[in-house]
């Protein structure tokens, strides 16, 4: 059932009309019309009332003097510094920018929307356009860009708001995404498996072990087992599976088990316990404990701090 909500009167949403709330999160209906190709706003503000919400348009979000607050992405939660550049991409990708311990009183945040198709598909499949279509890509789960590649656009960024002609504004936006998607810094928010789709492009044999531990995460996952998925013995596996992933079978395995185990604690009212081993952890204080170093917060916590910020009707 989806549910038509009138105008929000909270301070710093006033730019948007119309939510449609479903699953007790927003979904936002931007003013982004169809003869444009983005919508930009400019806003100062001394706090972040916005809720938990997604939408189906990419999001370029800046954020100057906001330290200290707190940015959820998925299942990605951190603190923010001074300055803060994320592109959100993904129509179930749910994000908030929240006050945490910020104190600034004049926090600017300039937020620019688009669409998917804003290029076309023929025109994102030209070379010129490579780095741009990985950037888009990765986006679905959310990327954050370091201090040194916000300094490179921060003056275009700066000006973009008020440029008065259209025209030009659109030439310094497709400057900012090209020069954000060659930056080699840039770090994926949420995890796969609770933003429900794969990252990259990757060969079949990890593809296919991907495949199955998405499958099979809730049982025991050994490293021969999967080794021989792909014809492999355990050791070429394990340093394969690195060397094209940049990371550890095991940490990937655990990964993929706190998406799903971060998935059920913000949509069901499973307790902890049960979340634990259907996900295919075998102690509950092993669960606990890996959840808190990988997410900042104890899986108590993390379902609390998502109830906060979702709208229930």
């Amino acid at each position: 059932m989806q549910i038509l909500y009138a105008t929000l009167h909270l301070a710093d949403i006033v730019d948007f009309e119309l939510y449609v709330i479903m699953a007790k999160v927003f979904t936002e209906i931007t003013r982004l019309s169809e003869r444009d190709c983005f919508y930009i706003v400019e806003r100062h503000k001394t706090e972040f009332t916005y809720p938990l919400h997604q939408h189906k348009e990419f999001e370029l979000n800046f954020i100057e003097h906001g330290k200290g607050v707190r940015r959820i992405v998925g299942d990605s939660v951190e603190e923010i510094g001074d300055y803060e550049l994320v592109l959100i991409g993904g129509e179930d990708l749910e994000h908030v920018w929240e006050q945490g311990r910020c104190k600034s009183k004049d926090i600017r945040e300039i937020t620019i929307q688009f669409s998917s198709d804003i290029f076309g598909s023929d025109l994102l499949s030209k070379n010129q356009f490579t780095s741009i279509r990985r950037m888009l890509r990765r986006a679905d789960h959310g990327l954050v860009f370091p201090i040194s590649s916000i300094m490179k656009v921060y003056s275009t960024l700066d000006t973009i708001a008020q440029e008065q002609e259209r025209f030009v504004q659109f030439l310094k936006f497709l400057y900012i995404l090209y020069e954000l998607s060659v930056s080699e810094e840039s770090r994926v928010l949420a995890s796969s498996s609770f933003a429900h789709s794969e990252r990259t492009m990757e060969s079949r044999r990890v593809q296919k072990v991907k495949q199955y531990i998405n499958e099979n995460y809730s049982k025991p996952l050994k490293l021969a087992d999967l080794a021989d998925l792909v014809g492999m013995s355990s050791v070429a596996f394990s340093r394969f599976f690195r060397q094209r992933t940049g990371r550890t079978l095991s940490d990937y395995i655990i990964d993929i088990r706190l998406g799903y185990a971060a998935r059920m604690l913000v949509d069901s009212t499973k307790n902890i316990s049960e979340i634990c081993y259907e996900c295919g952890f075998n102690n509950l204080s092993n669960f606990n404990r890996t959840f808190k170093e990988k997410r900042n917060y104890t899986p108590r916590d993390f379902r609390a701090m998502f109830k906060k910020n979702k709208v229930i009707v």
